[in-house]
């Protein structure tokens, strides 16, 4: 004769496996590691100083024309 088991808990059982593979799969899908976030902030961050380096300076018109 087989063993007795308590079906609700193998249901349990059974979905927290379930749900545990699909983290594992969304982490590995979504996941971005540190040191690559690190490296694109430190990237937007120079070229944000490049581009700021390249504005004209301000004359104080105030009107935007140059005319």
């Amino acid at each position: 004769m087989g063993d007795v088991i308590n079906l609700r808990r193998a249901r349990k059982a059974r979905n927290r496996r379930e749900k545990q593979a699909r983290a594992t799969e969304n982490r590995t899908t979504y996941g971005t590691p540190k040191a690559l976030k690190t490296h694109l902030l430190a990237e937007h961050e120079r070229e944000d100083r490049v581009l700021d380096g390249h504005r004209r300076p301000d004359d104080g018109s105030g009107d935007g024309n140059t005319q």
